[in-house]
């Protein structure tokens, strides 16, 4: 009797503990963030009222925006703000961190409460020289999980991959817009925030012909989904499902195969690989 007595109760303590689980990863998967990726260009009125739609923002709730990738944040933060200001009653503040601020815990608080972060264009690698490895890095990703929208532009866009395009190129000393060939070993790349897990995102995409581009982050990251956004439009991001929002398109490029690199320029052959376009409110998954 009393084995089974034993037995019974050691059942109930693992069927709780098992309903713990579930319920704290239920908890975890519902209150998971959502990403805002815009491709760079002109921001309508219809876009960010799209944004604002999406962060569910609260009487209570404010939105932050992080400056620090543009070499002008004051200007960067105010024209965020004329046009925010106008279409939600949401505080608009500035966090524009630097190197001896990313400890501040106060800021770094205000920040991971913030209900939509919003980080600026300008220079991917200014942004994150700023804030990678300090708490304010931490901050950004405890927003995120705790169901705050990250939402970039341009620079913006780029920082939110693993691996992020830096725009510069290994072979070449001058900065080109885009990329005259696609060569291994040539793409530069460094770590951005990861809130976005094998995807590499470039941004202007169309406009600027970057096709080579992000067909040479393919061949060094081939296990990864190429995502090219173009101006004026953006991915919206919830867990693994990708919608497209605003005016023009996002190409996709993934599974290449074949890959044949040759040491004479550093030239690359790609036998195949898989290309879509898509548009306003299509969707697609990414693993």
């Amino acid at each position: 009797m009393k084995k089974h007595l034993h037995s019974v109760l050691a059942l109930k303590v693992r069927s709780s503990f098992f309903a713990f689980l579930c319920c704290f990863t239920i908890q975890a998967q519902n209150t998971k963030g959502k990403l805002f990726i815009i491709g760079g260009g002109h921001r309508s009125d219809a876009h960010m009222t799209q944004l604002i739609s999406i962060s569910e923002l609260k009487k209570k709730d404010y939105v932050v925006v992080l400056p620090m990738s543009s070499e002008e944040p004051d200007s960067a933060y105010i024209y965020f703000k004329e046009q925010f200001q106008k279409l939600t009653s949401n505080p608009i503040i500035m966090l524009n961190f630097d190197t001896t601020s990313t400890t501040n815990k106060a800021l770094n608080d205000s920040l991971q409460n913030a209900k939509l972060i919003f980080i600026s264009g300008g220079d991917q690698t200014r942004f994150m020289d700023v804030i990678k490895n300090t708490p304010t890095y931490t901050a950004i990703h405890r927003a995120y999980e705790n169901g705050s929208t990250i939402a970039g532009t341009s620079a913006g866009a780029a920082v939110m991959c693993e691996h992020m395009i830096t725009g510069n190129q290994k072979l070449e000393t001058k900065y080109s817009a885009t990329f005259d060939n696609i060569r291994y070993d040539n793409l530069e790349t460094s770590l951005g925030l990861g809130l976005i897990k094998n995807v590499i995102i470039d941004q202007h995409f169309i406009k600027r012909s970057r096709y080579n581009r992000l067909l040479s982050a393919l061949v060094e990251f081939p296990d990864h989904i190429g995502i090219g956004i173009d101006e004026s439009t953006a991915l919206i991001v919830r867990n693994k499902e990708i919608e497209i929002a605003g005016e023009s398109e996002v190409i996709v490029v993934k599974k290449p195969k074949g890959i044949t690199k040759s040491k004479k320029s550093n030239l690359v052959s790609i036998k195949s690989l898989e290309m879509a376009v898509y548009n306003q409110g299509q969707k697609f998954k990414i693993q």
